[in-house]
């Protein structure tokens, strides 16, 4: 690992840059100007305590992956949390309260995480935990959602609760959207980006970038359209291949450079969207920001894992709590060591290098 890269100055700096550009997309929402403006000063507050913690040697990331259910209404191809088996179709056990998951945010505010992205599964069958999160206004949660369960009641609770932001999972046009994820589904997210414009909702979109949809979803006309239903926010998301078969999926290092190159120009280009890469460029933070140096992910039963496409874990936020997880033996020895900074295939290091990161466990 680098030792000269400062890690806190990189990622503070990235959440002021998502906060300005955020700001700059809703200038024309007067209710979404006021809220991104009271969340900006709320993450310099954010921003000092986490120097704070950091000048005391405990270094708390920015941001935080909550996957708050294991189940899923959908079978999407080649998805990496049912081939992790973290995704199931029983009903399930075992997994955090309301309650649990409401001490979590609270946690994550008293630390300075100002981002707190809501996944799944399904997030949105978790209606409890999504009202927890309601109550959290200095924090952002972007709920990754199929937008399936996008209702009534939903558009009313993100329309009173601006810092819940949908991001509905769209894999290009009609046609690979709904091979990947379904027949009807482009439709039905169509059918919600039309009442979000009509209603004024912020909302924005994620899409998992392959070999396949590589050229369209970086497209003009497949942006353009985002833009013109009014989306704000597009996350890409580099495939992390789940088997050897779907390896060709993953994009090559040249392909990854285009992807950097793009959303560039993109930025420049549509002023009134947030452009945003996943995991983005390892290159020039000093390696992965997972396993706590910019995030971890804490999974349905309260597991923190370095990232949702490693999911090995020797603590649990339900006995140690945010702090204690984040000082597990698991993430120090990843950020002390050299994986994270290995060259890999596809979006995830320590995806690919799981031998060594079980490994580590097992030598506990």
């Amino acid at each position: 690992m680098n030792k000269e890269f400062d890690i806190q100055a990189y990622m503070t700096a990235g959440v002021e840059r998502v906060v300005k550009d955020s700001l700059r997309a809703t200038l024309k929402d007067p209710k979404e100007s006021i809220f991104m403006g009271k969340f900006a000063l709320a993450t310099k507050k954010a921003s000092d305590i986490r120097k704070k913690f950091e000048d005391d040697g405990l270094h708390v990331p920015p941001f935080l992956i909550a996957s708050i259910t294991s189940n899923c209404n959908l079978h999407c191809a080649g998805c990496y949390s049912r081939q992790n088996e973290a995704t199931k179709d029983c009903e399930p056990v075992n997994q955090l309260s309301d309650e649990q998951w409401l001490s979590i945010f609270d946690e994550a505010e008293q630390l300075g995480i100002s981002f707190i992205l809501l996944a799944g599964g399904e997030p949105l069958l978790r209606k409890g935990v999504i009202k927890a999160a309601a109550t959290k206004p200095n924090i952002l949660f972007p709920i990754f959602t199929n937008g399936v369960f996008i209702s009534d009641e939903y558009f009313e609770t993100f329309d009173k609760n601006r810092n819940l932001v949908p991001i509905m999972s769209i894999e290009g046009h009609k046609d690979a959207t709904d091979r990947r994820r379904g027949e009807g589904i482009y439709d039905k997210l169509i059918s919600n980006m039309e009442t979000f414009k009509k209603n004024g909702q912020i909302f924005g979109n994620s899409v998992t970038v392959t070999t396949e949809n590589f050229e369209d979803v970086l497209s003009d006309d497949f942006v353009s359209m985002l833009q013109g239903f009014g989306c704000k926010a597009v996350i890409y998301v580099e495939y992390v291949p789940v088997s050897e078969e779907s390896k060709e999926l993953a994009l090559d290092e040249s392909q990854e450079q285009k992807l950097r190159d793009r959303i560039a120009e993109l930025r420049e280009q549509y002023e009134d969207i947030v452009f945003i890469s996943f995991p983005g460029d390892e290159k020039s933070s000093g390696g992965c920001v997972a396993a706590g140096r910019g995030f971890f992910h804490i999974n349905s039963h309260g597991g923190a894992e370095p990232c949702p496409f490693s999911p090995f874990s020797d603590s649990n936020v339900i006995n140690l709590g945010l702090k204690g997880a984040i000082s597990s033996r698991l993430f120090k020895e990843l950020q002390a060591g050299d994986i994270l900074m290995d060259d890999h295939v596809g979006g995830c290091v320590l995806f690919e290098k799981k031998e060594l990161v079980e490994k580590i466990l097992k030598e506990a």
